[in-house]
């Protein structure tokens, strides 16, 4: 009986966990720069090196994988209109870090 409920208690933090990352929220800051880029599936639209398919921006020819948001933050990356299908045109804020994009906002045109 012991084991089922810490097995629970594992499986409610970790969908917990995982809807916060999913829902995280950016928030737009005025004392940092916009950047205009393109939005995609590194894999998938910008023929990118990996794994498994990851939310990438290119910004002006340079491509960076995505820190601080999931491939499927802003959508099923796996429809019609998503990343893995699509590339879109993007606001984004934040700093580049060890060839990887830490994204503090976001906002799709």
């Amino acid at each position: 009986m012991k084991k089922l409920l810490l097995l629970s208690a594992i499986l409610v933090f970790a969908c917990k966990h995982n809807e916060n990352i999913l829902s995280k929220e950016f928030k737009f800051n005025p004392d940092i720069e916009v950047i205009s880029a393109k939005a995609s599936c590194g894999i998938c639209m910008f023929n990118m090196e990996g794994e498994k398919c990851e939310l990438a921006v290119d910004i002006k020819g340079d491509k960076y994988y995505v820190l601080g948001a999931h491939i499927d933050s802003f959508g099923d990356a796996h429809s019609d209109n998503g990343f893995c299908n699509a590339i879109k045109e993007v606001e984004i804020q934040g700093s580049i870090a060890n060839d990887k994009f830490n994204l503090t906002y976001f906002k799709s045109n």
